[in-house]
Order: structure tokens, then C-alpha cells, then sequence
């Protein structure tokens, strides 16, 4: 749940974003963002944000639920058909410049907005201004309450792979693995994993999205784990390729190229770098050992309420990397018919520098 505090400087970041791109007021309709911004974390409903107010709207499956996790906020009851409650929510609005997510605004719910709106007096019309990511820019840098929550969420995360690493053996099923994970996390008081756990052993680990499969695991093999745990709506997400059994030659090579690019970039990231500048640390080490064909994805993304959110840091991005970023650094060699290694850690912005957050164990 976000405090009352937390959510007023939330809401003081958003107001002067706001000012800097020319708008009145924001309708927010992500559900994520209106979770940062009130600790409303229902499924449906809608915040409005102006210079001097803040209201929650939303129908009659969570007055109460509103009430309580989005005390900063005025309560708006919705009922009905849009045009029976929107022109409500928007009375005072008349000739302000009100932004939407654009995002999140459909196609077909725009037409509808628009509709309800040319309804209303002229001199109550409030101006629709599209806007992206102006909230995911505030997400981007964590304040000290998401950075205790991911803290704990990347915690049991650690503590999930450590514990499924000593159970499994040759004969369990990339299922079984990925069963063991969901169970362990709910079974620890978490909300469940961030994602659907990615099990792939042997040949199946060169492919970086590989699903898990009712197959069964060999001894000498690959085996790619990435996994994450949702705890109080915060995600982790960790990475670790390890053998059951002894890994053989080609195996310790390929690891220790990954290994050194994962560190490499953590070593050199700092403020002010793009996202592509971030990659390309590690994606040059992979590049000299002769594999850079094999690395075809992003060297990590930010994470937060959403396993995927702000910053990108992949060979195209142009975001800035700043201070109180939290981010994946995740290199992998992906080789068809063998298999593939990734190695995934997150890791803050601090003081100038990354620190890793995620400390489960890995091949040195």
C-alpha cells in the first residue's frame, strides 16, 4: 500500500510534470500507474490529477477499497454507462487542457469519450490532449519505499531459486521445476511469480523465451532458469543457468564469456549513459569472443510494478540512465542445437555507480 506521504510526493512530481507539458490535468487509466500514484490497487477505475485535486473514480465493487488504500484521494462514484458518470468526473474541467493516456485509450473508448464530451455545454468541455509516459517517467527512478518493496520482492526470488537449485535432479520436468517455483513463492507469502517461469534445459536454453515442457531433465545438460516473484505488486526477476551434474568444457566457456560481460557492464554503467551505450559494454566482450551473433536481445529493462517498465536498456535506447534506476543486466549466448547461457541480476543506480540487488548464487 502506498502512504499518504509517499503518494503526496508522488503527486507533487506528477503535478509539476504536468506543468512542463502545457496540461491542466491527467485522466489515468493504467493500472499500474494509478496504483503508484494512490495504492489503489483494484482492477478498475480512474484517477484524475489537476493542480489542486486528486480523485479516484471507480464503481461500486470498490468504494471501500478506494477508501481505504487511496486516502490522498477524492472519491468519485461511477455507475452505468460512461455518459452517465464521466461528465460528472470532469465538471469544473471547461477549457482545460486535460490529458489521457494514450496508451490505454482504445480506439473505440476515445470515440466514446469524445462523444460524452461534445454533449456537454460548450463552456463545460474540457480539451482531450493525448500523452505517453509521462507516469512511467516518474516510475523510472524509485523513491525509498519502492526500493524496500523490490528489495523484499527480489529477497524471495533469491531465496526461490536457491531453494528449487538443490531440490531438482536428472528425471524432474521443466514443469516440475516451474511448478516447485510457483508453489515455493506462494507458499513464502508471496503474490505469485512476476511471470511464467522460463525452464529450458539442454538445447531448448537457445531459445531466450523458451517455455517450460513436460520434459525431462539430463544429466551434463544446460539448464536456463529465469524466474521472478511478485511481493505487496513489486517484481523481481533473476536469471541463472546451472548443470545437473558436471558441466563440461564448452559449458565452462560459454559461461565464463557471459559471466565477464555481465560484469563488465555492471563494473562500467553510470549515470548519463543511454541504454545503448549500457548494452554495448557487454555486448562488445561478447563480440570479441566471437559470439556477438548469438546475443540478439536487450542487455535488460527497468522493473518495478510491471516486470518490463522504464528504463530500456538495449542496443536502440535512447533513455538516460539516472540515479535511483533499478534495471536487469542479463547478456546471454544463445547457440542452436546446444543450448544457451544467461545470467540475469538487477541492479540500482547508486551513488554513480550500479548495485546489484539480487544475490543468489552464481559460478564465479
Amino acid at each position: 500500500m502506498t502512504t499518504g506521504t509517499a503518494a503526496d510526493g508522488r503527486l507533487a512530481k506528477l503535478r509539476a510534470e504536468l506543468e512542463s507539458e502545457n496540461l491542466d490535468a491527467l485522466l489515468v487509466s493504467n493500472a499500474s500507474n494509478r496504483r503508484y500514484l494512490s495504492g489503489f490497487t483494484g482492477s478498475s477505475g480512474s484517477l484524475l490529477i489537476t493542480a489542486d485535486g486528486a480523485t479516484i473514480a471507480t464503481d461500486f465493487r470498490y468504494y471501500e477499497q478506494a477508501e481505504s488504500q487511496a486516502e490522498a484521494f477524492r472519491l468519485y462514484k461511477t455507475a452505468g454507462r460512461l455518459d452517465d458518470w464521466l461528465p460528472g468526473l470532469l465538471d469544473g474541467m471547461g477549457g482545460k487542457r486535460t490529458g489521457f493516456e494514450a496508451s490505454e485509450v482504445s480506439y473505440a473508448l476515445h470515440r466514446q469519450m469524445v462523444a460524452v464530451i461534445e454533449a456537454m455545454p460548450a463552456a463545460a468541455r474540457p480539451r482531450l490532449v493525448p500523452r505517453s509516459g509521462i507516469v512511467e517517467r516518474l516510475r523510472a527512478r524509485k523513491d525509498a519505499d519502492e526500493l524496500a518493496k523490490l528489495q523484499a520482492a527480489i529477497d524471495l526470488g533469491d531465496a526461490t531459486f536457491e531453494h528449487v537449485a538443490k531440490l531438482v535432479e536428472p528425471g524432474w520436468s521443466e514443469q516440475q521445476v516451474a511448478w516447485e517455483i510457483e508453489r515455493y513463492i506462494h507458499e513464502q507469502g508471496g503474490d505469485g511469480p512476476s511471470f511464467s517461469a522460463i525452464v529450458a534445459g539442454g538445447a531448448w536454453g537457445a531459445m531466450p523465451h523458451a517455455y517450460a515442457r513436460d520434459h525431462a531433465l539430463k544429466s551434463g545438460e544446460g539448464l536456463v532458469i529465469d524466474m521472478g516473484a511478485r511481493l505487496d505488486g513489486y517484481c523481481s526477476d533473476l536469471t541463472r543457468t546451472i548443470v545437473l551434474g558436471e558441466p563440461d568444457a564448452r559449458f565452462r566457456a560459454v559461461y565464463e564469456i557471459v559471466l565477464t560481460a555481465q560484469l563488465a557492464a555492471y563494473e562500467m554503467i553510470e549515470p548519463g549513459m543511454t541504454g545503448a551505450q549500457a548494452h554495448m559494454l557487454a555486448q562488445s566482450v561478447i563480440d570479441a569472443a566471437g559470439y556477438g551473433e548469438h546475443f540478439g536481445h536487450g542487455l535488460g529493462h527497468g522493473i518495478g510494478l510491471q516486470v518490463h517498465e522504464a528504463p530500456r536498456v538495449t542496443a536502440t535506447s535512447d533513455d538516460t540512465l539516472e540515479e535511483g534506476m533499478v534495471f536487469s543486466i542479463e547478456p546471454g549466448i544463445y547457440l542452436p542445437g546446444w543450448g544457451g547461457v544467461r545470467i540475469e541480476d538487477l541492479a540500482v543506480v547508486e551513488r554513480g555507480r550500479c548495485r546489484f540487488l539480487s544475490h543468489a548464487p552464481k559460478s564465479e
